[in-house]
């Protein structure tokens, strides 16, 4: 097993209608606002960002994330990663009921240094932490949908 190796899914049950989800995560220029852990993004181009994260762990992860794929109409966002975790990250929109269900995956390896030599033993605190920054995320996108006006 390749401990700096992860695969991630959440489903995030959100109360406004896909393309207010979409247009929201389209725009991760705006993540910072909303979502606590994504302290910095900084566009390069119009297809790739700087972008800096930490959760509660003490330690700040960096990486270039590229646009591969934008398709409103099916309601998906994907991007690949380089940096301290390299792989790619998935968003896909779909109607669920009178809101959205937005389903994140993401696979990735990690190449900081300091992380790939605790991967073993600290693979459970890096999945924790993963956990509680996808909690957040979702509670400052709904409260952020909320506050714009798309919450249903």
């Amino acid at each position: 097993m390749d401990w700096s190796h992860y695969r991630f899914r959440s489903l995030w049950e959100l109360p406004a209608p896909p393309a207010a989800v979409y247009l929201a995560l389209e725009q991760a220029e705006d993540y910072p606002r909303w979502w606590p852990q994504v302290r910095e993004v900084r566009r390069i181009d119009d297809r790739s960002g700087a972008i800096r994260i930490r959760s509660l762990l003490p330690y700040d992860m960096t990486f270039t994330a590229r646009e591969v794929r934008r398709d409103p109409a099916a309601g998906v966002l994907e991007i690949a990663m380089t940096g301290d975790i390299d792989g790619w990250a998935r968003w896909t929109v779909t109607a669920d009921g009178p809101g959205t269900l937005a389903r994140y995956e993401q696979e990735v390896d990690v190449s900081k240094p300091l992380l790939r030599r605790l991967a073993m033993p600290g693979r459970p605190l890096f999945l924790a932490n993963h956990a509680l920054m996808m909690r957040a995320g979702l509670r400052g996108l709904r409260a952020h949908l909320r506050e714009t006006g798309q919450a249903v």
